[in-house]
């Protein structure tokens, strides 16, 4: 009951009830009692002393719904409280308890007064999270900011004000912000990005504002983002516009090979990777569909709309065919056309490949002198820098600019040698031992046809200031190579020594 209407029916109850004072029976001088009492008041708290007789000489009794409260103790009315089951207002279906009080005297009418009791209220009720301290929403990333995302309240048994704030110390405070202090709605302060950011936790605080105890309690909050399609399609491998901005992409040049005149009946092999775009919502993952744009050349090929997979319709052959051919590989979602992304893709038109990659020789003698120098180039005879070179015939210089050369060493060599790009190998001469031997195997690959080929290079050390020999065809001698064994071990292949 509100106080204002507990205070409105003492009075109409004080004003209602009269007792004469010339009564002679004891019952009559008595009075209808109108007292507070504090809520959890101990068991046996005084709560009115009652203006009648002894108990002796009359009979005294309490009845009413509200009675199980209280007890006489002589004239005293005392409160009952059991064990466990304090005196709680919140628990009371009226603040105001009502008991009827009956005296009765041999002789005379029973006189019935009122005993009317005000519970007051006590701050012994913190403020509580509902349903609990630890609170989970989702919202989705297209939430527009300054919206209210959604609603967290506490409750206060003793209905006291609350006023709720944002803790600043928590971790993705400043994505969030109270619309008014005491309605607990939460507005979004900035933009969420499901790419960047799927979960945030912040806590929020509700405190009393009309207590001097001000008790508070605190709410961590969980927040899903939840993807939303405001992204478009991107072609993997993803390059990173920039470090922060992990969720725009640019799109790679992809590039394969094809022969001139040569039917390729399997799709065509790219790289870095084969042509694949993926949604840029990974929460959503839409379908993609793939298509090529119009070019030149778009029409000798085909692209499968599900995989990407293109494949070349009739083989490339005639005048005027360029070394290589531009496709626009354009990449869409399904369920929205505009939504998508364009990746270019080279295919270069290799001539006929008739010749391997070829070594002039199976074995290079080679020389090294021993000296303080961290790297020194390999010498052969006479002292001539030793060039490692594999012509190819189907260049008409013999020189193929997509061979790539490689070392294999053996495991006491692995530190000692390198080979440059250009053919060129260079020792540590300042960790080699005069006469020592060493057997390294040169790998050389053609990039675009596959093919490879080797040698072997057979290397002495020389002592500090010892010449290279001379060759010995042409001193007219005959020498034979030394009998040391291959050494097959091969490093991984990277395209540089």
């Amino acid at each position: 009951m509100p106080g204002g209407a507990g205070s409105a029916l003492l009075l109409a109850l004080s004003l209602s009830f009269h007792l004469s004072p010339a009564a002679p029976d004891q019952c009559s001088k008595g009075s209808n009692v109108f007292t507070e009492l504090p809520e959890n008041s101990a068991n046996g708290t005084a709560v009115a002393t009652l203006a009648l007789p002894a108990a002796g000489s009359v009979k005294l009794c309490l009845s009413g719904a509200d009675a199980t409260w209280f007890y006489l103790d002589g004239r005293t009315v005392r409160l009952q409280a059991a064990p466990g089951a304090p005196l709680d207002r919140e628990a009371l279906e009226s603040p105001v308890l009502m008991v009827a009080l009956t005296c009765s005297e041999d002789g005379f009418s029973p006189v019935e007064y009122r005993l009317v009791v005000q519970v007051l209220n006590e701050n012994d009720n913190r403020p509580r999270f509902q349903p609990g301290p630890e609170l989970t929403h989702n919202v989705s990333e297209l939430v527009a900011v300054n919206s209210v995302v959604f609603t967290t309240q506490a409750e206060d048994g003793d209905g006291d004000t609350l006023v709720y704030v944002i803790d600043g110390a928590s971790a993705d405070a400043k994505h969030f912000r109270i619309d008014l202090p005491n309605s607990g709605r939460i507005v979004l302060a900035k933009a969420l990005d499901f790419e960047t950011r799927r979960q945030l936790d912040f806590v929020v605080h509700a405190v009393e504002m009309n207590t001097k105890e001000r008790y508070k309690a605190s709410a961590h909050i969980h927040v899903n983002v939840l993807d939303g399609d405001d992204q478009y399609p991107q072609f993997l491998p993803c390059r990173a516009l920039l470090p922060a901005t992990a969720s725009v992409c640019l799109s790679p040049i992809y590039t394969a090979n094809i022969t001139a005149g040569r039917a390729q009946v399997r799709p065509l092999h790219f790289l870095p990777g084969a042509i694949h775009a993926e949604d840029g919502d990974h929460g959503l993952k839409a379908a993609i569909t793939y298509s090529l744009l119009p070019g030149p050349y778009s029409g000798w090929f085909h692209v499968n709309n599900a995989t990407g997979a293109v494949t070349l319709l009739r083989p490339l052959d005639g005048p005027g065919l360029p070394p290589a051919v531009t496709l626009q590989v354009m990449a869409a979602q399904v369920n929205d056309a505009t939504k998508f992304a364009v990746a270019e893709a080279r295919v270069r038109v290799l001539a006929p490949n008739r010749h391997p990659p070829r070594f002039a020789h199976p074995r290079y003698p080679a020389f090294v002198r021993q000296g303080p120098r961290t790297a020194t180039l390999a010498t052969t005879y006479g002292g001539r820098v030793l060039a490692l070179h594999a012509a190819d015939r189907d260049f008409p210089d013999g020189f193929n600019p997509w061979i790539r050369y490689r070392l294999a060493l053996p495991a006491n060599a692995s530190e000692l040698f390198q080979l440059m790009p250009n053919g060129l190998l260079v020792a540590r001469a300042d960790q080699l031992q005069p006469s020592q031997h060493f057997l390294l195997q040169v790998i050389a690959r053609d990039e675009e046809s596959g093919e490879v080929t080797n040698t072997t290079v057979d290397i002495e050390v020389l002592r500090p200031g010892q010449a290279a020999p001379q060759d010995p065809v042409e001193a007219g001698q005959e020498q034979s190579p030394p009998d040391v064994a291959v050494i097959t071990r091969m490093s991984p292949w990277t395209g540089h020594p």
